[in-house]
């Protein structure tokens, strides 16, 4: 029961930091394509910092299953942060 949560949470974070990393891209693209933005991303190193944008939407997906006491899904969320957060780390040295 508890890993079934947790699970569902990581779910709901990677789901959320793709969808705010579509957002940033569009907002922040100029209205461009959002395949052209991700290649002018790859290509002008900024790929990690616009990931990093579109996790700020964990952070809602995070208060709200605070305030709806569910912990586990929390958790599960915070979980693909730190992820997200390490991934961007090691794509920014590599």
């Amino acid at each position: 029961m508890v890993k079934k949560e947790v699970i569902i949470g990581m779910f709901i974070g990677l789901m959320a930091n793709t969808i705010g990393l579509f957002f940033a891209a569009i907002i922040l693209g100029n209205a461009d394509d959002f395949i052209a933005v991700l290649k002018a991303a790859v290509s002008q190193g900024f790929l990690g910092k616009l990931i990093s944008l579109g996790a700020i939407l964990n952070l809602v997906a995070f208060f709200v299953f605070i305030k709806k006491k569910q912990d586990y899904r929390a958790r599960g969320v915070l979980l693909i942060t730190v992820f997200v957060a390490v991934f961007t780390f090691v794509f920014k040295f590599i």
